[in-house]
């Protein structure tokens, strides 16, 4: 008993003691994180990947890393596609007549700022980082965090051009919602990318993570966008020379076009920065989620949604002439040179595919009746298409998952109960861009040898006859390419590797901003349009591009937020 009593007086007395202290009364949140956990190794670490997790957009198919719908779609490659009913939010987007109240521009715009938040938070923990965390781990994470904020600012910027710059620094106590927007932006995102350069490892353990090749690549992608061209010429020549992946691989084509869009082969050599994805991890948004709705309809593969549709317009730049050389002069659309479509024509008609010269990239980029559709088959067109008269007759085919690939595990059921979540790794810079990009600043700065050499190692990777699409151990069709001679002007040599971008990059998000940044868009994207809608009255008719439309406007939700009592944000001209 007096053990028990002494016991007993023991937390008596500590009892009174806490409740003499405020202390006593501080209980942490059910569910919150502690400043201490949030500064400890494992808490930045996880931070940083809050931040990198914001690279996918987390299921938001408008501001997804693929840029499908505001860089494909709006450069003229392809088509909303699908019912005119189904996806309305995107139809502004495909005809031009977006405003200030666009949800498509607010949703991008709130993403893009999402990330740059996530990026943020990320830089100011680290400055209160626990003495047990390592300086040299400080300084790879803040690389890191200053690498994924230049992406989103450089979205935001080739988007709206002028928005508010916020670092780490600003919060609501000392001004965040008094941030305008009338700071350029171009040397914030240089800053972000050297940082990254300089302070990123050339290797790491976590293969999906940036390291200091991805970070000079992106910078030189920077210089090329302000037209810094002897900056960017230099910098390729290191990246050329030098690069090579996260996971230790140099640089280099993969010896097949093909051999890009395959879940085995995500982080290859190619691979200079990917958004990673992985399915059944228990969370879809591990996954790849951003083409989910550009499945076939009602069909294997994915059975949703029929959106993404390649234009006739796109699919006609891929007729190559006699030489097997791109028709640089426009005139693909020419009856003579359109490519032959089953436009209108059911399934059960019989159909034969066009008979003339193609690139045979067309065929890795774009499904067509007649053609095998990966593994599943040839495509049958009609029957294959959700809405013919609204979308036209093809189907995208890259990052579409393969018979194989689905019966190795490797799609899980998305967000619509559609099996189109996939393992797909969505790359933002691979080295054929790296290599192209490398082309322009040649040309403009260097040599025009050198921009054809960098030039014809894409077409020569494009142009291996083992990579065709076969028949029977055939080519499905008349795939002629070849290499280009020479360069013999200026001129031509900027129209040429201006061409293979769209060749090679085609329905990958890159179209829209590189027409805006040389300059082509109004007549390149009206060249489109007009094209296009005559075919498909419906979904285009009297669709018309203005230069305004280079920038989305500032989201109006955003100005009524923060204009209440002074103006903070400036709307973009035109809107």
């Amino acid at each position: 008993m007096k053990k028990i009593t002494v016991s007993i007086a023991s937390i008596l007395f500590l009892l009174i003691g806490y409740a003499c202290k405020e202390s006593f009364l501080e209980v942490a949140p059910t569910g919150s994180l502690s400043k201490a956990q949030l500064t400890s190794k494992a808490g930045l670490e996880g931070s940083l990947i809050s931040a990198y997790a914001q690279l996918s957009a987390l299921g938001q198919t408008h501001s997804g890393p693929s840029n499908w719908l505001i860089g494909s779609i709006r450069g003229g490659d392809a088509n909303k596609g699908t019912d005119p009913g189904d996806g309305t939010e995107m139809i502004p987007i495909q005809r031009f007549s977006y405003n200030s109240t666009d949800a498509v521009a607010g949703n991008v715009y709130q993403s893009y700022f999402e990330g740059v938040s996530r990026a943020n938070a990320v830089l100011g923990l680290l400055k209160e980082a626990l003495p047990s965390v390592k300086a040299e781990d400080i300084k790879v994470m803040s690389a890191e965090a200053r690498f994924l904020r230049g992406h989103f600012y450089f979205q935001l910027k080739r988007n709206f051009n002028m928005v508010p710059y916020v670092d780490e620094t600003k919060t609501l106590a000392n001004g965040l919602d008094k941030v305008k927007n009338d700071v350029e932006l171009w040397p914030k995102i240089e800053d972000d990318f050297k940082a990254a350069y300089a302070d990123l490892p050339e290797t790491s353990s976590a293969v999906g993570r940036a390291n200091k090749w991805a970070a000079a690549s992106y910078l030189a992608k920077v210089y090329l966008y302000q037209k810094k061209y002897a900056e960017a010429k230099a910098l390729f020549d290191l990246i050329i020379a030098n690069g090579k992946t996260t996971g230790g691989k140099k640089y280099a084509l993969l010896p097949k076009y093909s051999d890009l869009y395959r879940v085995a082969n995500d982080n290859n050599a190619e691979s200079v920065f990917a958004v990673q994805a992985t399915v059944k991890s228990g969370n879809g948004n591990n996954a790849n989620a951003d083409l989910q709705l550009n499945f076939i309809q009602g069909v294997d593969p994915g059975t949703c949604c029929g959106f993404f549709q390649p234009s006739f317009e796109f699919v006609n730049s891929f007729r190559t002439d006699a030489k097997g050389l791109p028709l640089l002069d426009g005139s693909y659309n020419a009856p003579a040179n359109a490519v032959k479509t089953d436009m209108g024509i059911k399934s059960d008609v019989n159909f034969t595919p066009d008979s003339g010269p193609l690139d045979p990239r067309l065929d890795h980029s774009v499904g067509r009746r007649g053609i095998p559709f990966l593994d599943w088959g040839p495509h049958t067109g009609f029957s294959m298409i959700r809405n013919q008269p609204n979308g036209g007759p093809y189907s995208p085919k890259k990052y579409i998952f393969t018979k194989a690939e689905k019966a190795a595990g490797l799609t899980e059921t998305g967000g619509w109960g559609h099996q189109t979540y996939n393992a797909y790794n969505v790359t933002i810079i691979r080295f054929a861009d790296v290599l192209l990009m490398a082309a322009e600043a040649e040309i403009e700065v260097g040599s025009l040898a050198k921009a054809l050499e960098y030039t014809n190692m894409v077409r020569g990777r494009a142009a291996n006859a083992a990579d065709y699409v076969m028949i029977d151990g055939k080519p499905a069709a008349n795939y002629k390419i070849a290499v280009y001679d020479s360069f013999p002007t200026k001129e031509f040599a900027r129209s040429a590797v201006r061409f293979e971008r769209r060749m090679e990059l085609g329905m990958e998000g890159y179209r829209f901003y590189d027409l805006v940044r040389w300059g082509e868009d109004v007549a390149a994207i009206n060249k489109y349009l007009q094209y296009d809608q005559v075919l498909l009255p419906g979904a285009l008719g009297g669709a018309k591009y203005e230069a305004k439309y280079a920038l989305f406007p500032i989201p109006q939700s955003q100005i009524d937020l923060l204009n209440s009592t002074e103006v903070i944000l400036k709307q973009n001209p035109g809107y």
